[in-house]
């Protein structure tokens, strides 16, 4: 039995979730639990212990000075609560951490463990993947679910995917068999500019999320960070004519497939979403930001300030590394049905596969590599992962 102390009784809490390494490409989910931990003020209250979880040799511990005394920090998942007040208050337990390297369900049963003892509502678990799509138009969002009902109520998909799996997967399925609702939301992250940070999947990811939860999320200088990582890429990509043609032809797919949509349903979706949160329905946000990936109904993050860092350079097609993705030639992620889209790896060159969900199908997973940093928050150090379900055992 998991005794809290400390930790109030929550208002209609929902636990939402994100793992570094090989289901976060570009960092994006991991990044997103991260903002909302920092704009909310995060309070943390338990902590896994990494003992039973991790390889140190694959995920190493750092060591680090703290008035002159040496300190470790050990990898591992911290659990924290931000209270959200307003008229229709809402709790959140945030959950981020790296995937364990072993002992998979003994980790998934302690988490649930938690969210019986807080009564938690829903758990919504975030993951990015790697695809075929460009970074000049919006970032692709599924939400899938393993629960009928769920898929049906809350207008997800249900997954039916088969095939190799990560943390996110698990851990949702673990939901189901305990009777927890769950969602997953997977962010498609251009595979030829992989290396992280992608505030702008991020930004797509809180998007997803605000819709799915019915909650105003603060966004500080998140979606200015999306723009100037977009116009950065534009540059780069414009310096490099393999790149920028390359880029043209996954734009002139995307909206050859996509043409009906956002010619009718999607334009009023997004504009129904705007004028809602211009008139600041919805509780513990500031008056002005809303969660747009431009802030304008229906467009692009075309053009955006200038003035920052530019990411990576993106790689040339022929370059991308192709890690057991054979089938990966006739699947596009943001639209098609199941995908192994490969890309070149991240930061620390780790590489996988992430589980996503399709237009047409129910469910879908990506292979492809995504980098893992350390500074998603989690105070973790090198979080290089790799682990694959053979180490639930």
């Amino acid at each position: 039995m998991i005794e809290l102390e400390g930790v109030p009784e929550l208002v209609d809490p929902v636990m939402v979730a994100a793992f570094e390494g090989w289901n976060d490409a570009g960092d994006a989910a991991s990044t997103a639990v991260a903002h909302l931990d920092r704009e909310w003020k995060g309070e943390v209250f338990a902590a896994l212990d990494a003992e039973d979880y991790y390889d140190f040799q694959v995920n190493r511990p750092t060591v680090w000075l703290d008035g002159g005394v040496r300190k470790i920090t050990w990898p591992t998942t911290r659990l924290s609560v931000v209270r959200v007040g307003g008229e229709k208050p809402r709790d959140l337990v945030l959950v981020r951490g790296i995937e364990p390297s072993m002992r998979w369900r003994s980790f998934c049963n302690e988490l649930l463990g938690f969210a019986h003892e807080l009564g938690v509502e829903l758990v919504v678990i975030l993951g990015a993947l790697l695809g075929d799509t460009p970074h000049t138009r919006p970032v692709p969002v599924s939400g899938v679910t393993s629960d009928p009902d769920l898929a049906r109520t809350m207008d997800l998909e249900e997954t039916k995917y088969e095939g190799p799996t990560g943390i996110v997967g698990i851990l949702q399925e673990a939901c189901t068999h305990a009777g927890v609702p769950a969602v997953s939301l997977w962010a498609a992250v251009p595979h030829y500019v992989s290396q992280p940070p992608n505030p702008k999947a991020t930004l797509a990811l809180l998007n997803r999320l605000e819709d799915l939860i019915d909650m105003r999320i603060p966004l500080g200088e998140l979606p200015e960070d999306a723009r100037a990582w977009q116009l950065g890429v534009d540059q780069l990509a414009a310096e490099d004519s393999e790149v920028a043609e390359y880029v043209q032809t996954l734009e002139e797919a995307r909206d050859t497939a996509e043409l009906p949509e956002a010619s009718g349903e999607a334009i009023a979706r997004e504009f129904e979403r705007y004028l809602r949160r211009r008139d600041g329905g919805g509780p513990g946000s500031p008056p002005g930001g809303h969660a747009t990936e431009s802030g304008d109904p229906a467009t692009y993050l075309k053009d955006g300030p200038g003035g920052r860092a530019r990411p990576p350079r993106p790689l040339r097609p022929e370059a991308e590394a192709t890690d057991g993705a054979a089938e990966d030639d006739t699947s596009d992620s943001s639209d098609s049905s199941e995908s192994d889209a490969s890309g070149a790896s991240g930061a620390k060159g780790t590489s996988g596969s992430s589980e996503a969900s399709g237009a047409e199908s129910s469910g879908s997973e990506s292979s492809g590599s995504s980098g893992s940093g350390s500074g998603s928050g989690s105070g973790s150090g090198s979080s290089d992962s790799g682990s694959s379900d053979s180490s639930e055992d």
